[in-house]
């Protein structure tokens, strides 16, 4: 197991912020984890886990050991009446994984086509997008324990899946009464597959503006999966920026959620304002509408920005590998200013998405 000493990260996180590891280890299989924890120096030292870098804000360089995982494969492991499972290493692709699920024939993930990241990084996040939600596809998923060395897995219940929120993002989880449990598996644990059930009876899940847009104006009132997909990928390319060309964390707030009292306070100053009736009776408003109505699309910090197109994404202005790169203090201070604002007029406190290390 070969440790890397002081390595650039620029070409690690999507925002392409410059920084760098004092240590990195590429994990391509638990051996190597094992390996770690298994040599003096390394076992007991602080570790971060990095994939694809996609939902990280980096302020600077990282201190503790970053384990790279580059954990790959992708199989059918079995099925049920219902659904197929299929399984992939946590270091694949997350828009590669979904592309090969629709060329197995086993459709499901297609509304989340085109969001940035790893396979292992999906349930952390629990991502989603037009109506689709990791959870909603999960089955199991199998990880590490980088203080025991022990290996489990962990179903849907036990991940402690939310809006975009899972086990992995805490230190503890409240008790009913009040108290803590600490269970949370933040810096604790890191994921080595996972397995999603996809269904046999499939359907496409629609509903949001921009897919009845795309069947009025093809005419397709029932698309297909594939058609699914590629109205998705449409959408997103068109709305938000490539990672590559344009540093950037995708959508950098979380859509906050309200009571229909305060929804409807808000409709009251604010008609225009885009809301979304949710299941149990609360209303999710649109984070970027909230940021758009203050004025910051296309406003700037440094070279961290508002982009354009999505008030909801904020990206970097400067080269994705050059030196002039937004660092993360630019992009901290931009998010910040838009809470503020958005507080100071909704009062509504914008929860940020990405990791900040």
């Amino acid at each position: 197991m070969l440790v890397q000493k002081n390595v650039a990260l620029q070409a690690f996180n999507t925002f392409h912020i410059v920084a760098k590891a004092g240590a990195l280890a590429r994990i391509a299989d638990e051996s190597d984890v094992q390996a770690l924890l298994a040599d003096p120096h390394w076992a007991s030292e602080p570790k971060f886990v990095l994939g694809g870098g996609s939902n990280v804000v980096l302020t600077g360089d990282v201190k503790p050991l970053v384990l790279k995982v580059e954990i790959m494969g992708r199989k059918l492991v079995g099925e049920t009446a219902k659904a197929f499972i299929v399984e992939a290493g946590a270091g694949e692709n997350w828009h590669d994984f979904v592309v090969w699920t629709l060329a197995q024939g086993s459709p499901g993930l297609e509304n989340m086509a085109l969001i940035p990241g790893t396979v292992g990084a999906a349930p952390v996040q629990n991502i989603g997008a037009y109506g689709v939600e990791l959870q909603d596809r999960f089955d199991s998923l199998d990880a590490i324990d980088l203080q025991t060395g022990e290996t489990f897995s962990l179903n849907a219940a036990q991940c402690a899946f939310g809006y975009r929120d899972s086990i992995f993002k805490h230190s503890s989880l409240p008790n009913q009464d009040g108290g803590y449990r600490p269970i949370g598996l933040k810096n604790r644990a890191l994921i080595l597959r996972v397995r999603f059930a996809l269904p046999k009876a499939w359907k496409p899940v629609l509903g949001y503006a921009d897919l009845d847009r795309k069947m009025l104006e093809t005419g397709c009132s029932q698309p297909s999966a594939q058609q699914m997909f590629d109205w998705v990928c449409e959408i997103r390319r068109a709305k938000l920026p490539d990672p590559a060309v344009i540093g950037n964390a995708g959508s950098f707030f979380k859509n906050p959620t309200v009571t229909p009292e305060q929804c409807a306070d808000i409709i009251g100053r604010d008609p225009k304002v885009v809301y979304y009736p949710l299941a149990d009776g609360s209303i999710k408003l649109a984070a970027g509408w909230l940021i758009d109505a203050c004025g910051w699309r296309g406003k700037t910090v440094g070279q961290a920005g508002v982009y354009g197109k999505q008030a909801l994404v904020l990206v970097n202005r400067g080269s994705v590998d050059g030196p002039d790169a937004a660092t993360g203090g630019e992009v901290m201070t931009l998010a910040k200013a838009i809470q503020t604002s958005v507080y100071e007029r909704f009062g509504i406190l914008l929860e940020p998405e990405p990791i900040v290390v």
